[in-house]
């Protein structure tokens, strides 16, 4: 898997394009800047976003060509981003955050749910987490995304991976994507926004 998207962001164009995901700039540009995780944000567009904004950003992804390209961006538009390559098994944050992006961030069953815990521990109390992904309808369209069931995230799923948090938006859509080579077209996604309790 590291292969495949040390390819795919090696080429000379964004996969996904520079700007930033719909639905996170739109969450995000509601929130007070603070200290945010995006896991898996490849070639950083939604990281470098929010840094324009006053976040203090950290991203992270297995893809040491995504960085580059993630850096590149960020230098292009005068911001700096922290960028971890790793596997995010491997990825022990020793701080806490205000919110938590999950923007495509799609992974295996066998560790999803592991993943989605590890990042409610580490979002601050009144922290918030956003997440847009494909949903199994996705399956019969050709806008990008996994090709296995398994690895799609049907509501369901992630109202039970996230059910410590409270939600704020739990839906289902079908949206035109528009970004960079890779997302094109009608698109069946599923949209979560959800608050960590306060202690």
């Amino acid at each position: 898997m590291k292969e495949f998207w040390d390819t795919r962001y090696a080429e000379i164009d964004f996969a996904y394009g520079k700007t930033p995901n719909t639905f996170f700039k739109d969450s995000i540009d509601k929130l007070t800047p603070g200290k945010l995780l995006l896991p898996a944000d490849g070639e950083g567009r939604n990281a470098v976003y929010a840094a324009t904004k006053g976040w203090d950003v950290t991203a992270v992804d297995m893809s040491e060509s995504g960085k580059c390209k993630a850096l590149e961006l960020a230098s292009e538009l005068g911001v700096n981003i922290n960028y971890e390559v790793t596997n995010l098994i491997d990825f022990h944050p020793e701080e806490q955050y205000d919110a938590i992006g999950l923007i495509y961030a799609h992974f295996p069953p066998e560790i999803r749910q592991d993943l989605h815990h590890k990042f409610i521990d580490v979002l601050k109390p009144g922290g918030k987490l956003i997440l847009e992904g494909f949903r199994p309808d996705q399956l019969n369209y050709h806008s990008g995304g996994p090709k296995t069931v398994e690895m799609l995230y049907p509501l369901t799923i992630i109202q039970e991976d996230f059910k410590d948090l409270e939600v704020e938006m739990a839906e289902e859509q079908n949206i035109l994507l528009n970004e960079g080579r890779y997302h094109q077209g009608e698109a069946a996604v599923t949209r979560f926004i959800a608050v960590k309790p306060e202690l």
